[in-house]
């Protein structure tokens, strides 16, 4: 159970079919920021590396501290934005993602 003062977000994950979790909406909103500022509008987009090694400066200190479990924040978004449709992943390996693009406009700004 989340504490009194703390505010959650449900998430999904694509590779969890209808599973979802609450995680802290501070961290996810933050990773979520930097992950969309840092991910191409096309294909083949770019590694999870290298999309990590992009958007840790952007990440705020006080939440990631050093850069502290975004990686496993970095995922967890990932996860949930192939799972709404905001994010796609090219074929192939390794995993390279972009900004899933809809006919006539972008499905996501940042």
């Amino acid at each position: 159970m989340a504490e009194p003062d703390k505010i959650e977000i449900e998430i999904e994950s694509i590779t969890s079919p209808g599973r979802t979790q609450w995680v802290d909406r501070g961290k996810y909103s933050a990773m979520r920021i930097a992950l969309l500022g840092v991910l191409p509008q096309t294909p083949p987009g770019v590694s999870v590396a290298i999309a990590k090694q992009s958007l840790l400066p952007a990440l705020p200190a006080d939440l990631f501290p050093a850069g502290a479990t975004a990686g496993w924040w970095l995922k967890a978004v990932q996860l949930d934005l192939e799972a709404k449709g905001v994010i796609e992943r090219a074929a192939g390996k390794p995993v390279r993602l972009f900004k899933h693009a809809v006919v006539g406009r972008t499905a996501v700004t940042s």
